[in-house]
């Protein structure tokens, strides 16, 4: 689950981690006054307007403006507010902008790059920190990799003094900063692990004119799997106008859902082979509209909730279903299957795939069903034909 930027900053205020003076506007009028305060609280005329949607790149696509005096920040919120950002990471449709956080300005020295990341290579929690703040961390990686500094947290001792002032090196910090640094790191990794965080990353981490360290910006998202032990706060941090309705739906149905850009729907039981499915897919040609995996034990109402889901989308003009069933039955899938298209009309080709547990009795309720369904026996063969049937 991803938050918003000021949502995150609350949480990093809990846990000792300095941020700027901000406060979140639902309108124009909210982000005046809100300018108002912190102008008067911090004698400061330079405040940030910033647009809050759950995406990075806001800057590059015109939702921060830095501004001086309370008439540039009505103006800047009211060209931010209800604007629809496309940036690297919200795809050509864009995002509704439908919240503002207003920031106090700064007197920035430095700008670097700190996150707490999940390596599942090592199966450790990683640091990774870089003196080039405020620049997507891939283009650093692709063409400055020697600029990124790692430390990985053992488990079982937690962050040490030694890896903090390792990467405080790297970074050329001061003697000053470098204290305020290692609070600021041990109080990220602390919430890291306490939150059950997938990401925690702060571009740009600046130091100030005072040698003062700060987390300018904040992204926090969670694993989702740790939903169960911070059920209230998650629930109070979620904004599901951020989120897609069928993810919404799928979610609540005990589906794993992620919509995509491409034309084929694609019904599977596993995450492992629902990714082969998308990469066999590509590899005849199609683009997958869908991640969707119905689960071990998905019922006959499961999938037929799953199809209306992939149909939603105006996009899809061909399903491919592909089954390996273990505890899944393949008769439940096929009837699943028959039920499903026989409710909601289909219209777009089908092509089912089944292998597994009663495989011959799911395919004898496919053949009898008198439906227009496509057969295969591979997987390779499923997704070949329905990339063929989708494009005529």
């Amino acid at each position: 689950m991803n938050i918003h930027e000021y949502q995150a900053k609350e949480l990093y205020r809990k846990y000792g981690i300095p941020t700027p003076k901000g406060i979140p506007a639902f309108t124009v009028t909210e982000a005046v006054d809100a300018a108002k305060k912190l102008i008067a609280d911090t004698g400061n005329e330079v405040v940030v307007v910033k647009a809050q949607i759950h995406a990075g790149g806001r800057g590059k696509a015109g939702g921060v403006k830095v501004v001086k005096g309370v008439d540039a920040a009505k103006a800047a919120a009211e060209e931010i507010l209800g604007q629809t950002l496309v940036t690297h990471q919200t795809g050509p449709e864009g995002k509704l902008v439908q919240r503002l956080y207003v920031e106090q300005g700064l007197p920035i020295e430095e700008e670097m790059y700190l996150a707490l990341v999940i390596d599942r290579e090592q199966k450790r929690v990683a640091v990774m920190a870089s003196t080039e703040g405020g620049v997507d961390i891939e283009e650093v990686a692709e063409h400055s990799p020697e600029k990124i500094f790692k430390v990985w947290i053992d488990p079982a001792v937690g962050l040490q003094g030694y890896q903090m002032r390792q990467l405080a090196f790297g970074l050329g910090l001061s003697k000053k900063a470098m204290k305020g640094f290692g609070k600021l790191l041990a109080g990220l990794a602390e919430l890291f692990v306490k939150e059950d965080c997938s990401i925690a990353e702060i571009n740009p981490l600046v130091v100030t004119k005072d040698e003062e360290v700060i987390a300018l910006d904040a992204k926090v998202n969670f694993d989702s799997n740790a939903h169960f032990r911070h059920a209230a706060l998650w629930n109070e941090l979620r904004d599901l106008t951020e989120e897609a309705q069928t993810e919404i739906e799928a979610k609540d149905a005990g589906l794993s859902y992620i919509q995509l850009d491409g034309n084929i729907g694609c019904l599977v039981n596993g995450a492992g082979l629902a990714m082969s499915t998308m990469d066999t897919i590509q590899h005849f040609g199609g683009s997958p509209a869908n991640f969707l995996d119905v689960g071990g034990g998905a019922s006959q109402e499961a999938v037929t909730k799953a199809f209306r889901i992939i149909l939603s989308s105006d996009a899809v003009k061909g399903i491919f279903v592909n089954i390996f069933g273990g505890i899944m039955k393949c008769d439940i899938i096929a009837n699943g299957v028959v039920a499903a298209t026989k409710e909601l009309g289909l219209e777009v080709p089908l092509v089912v795939r089944l292998e597994g547990t009663n495989v011959e009795a799911g395919k004898a309720i496919l053949r009898d069903s008198g439906l227009n369904i496509t057969p295969a026996d591979t997987m390779a063969e499923g997704a070949k034909k329905i990339v063929e049937l989708a494009k005529g």
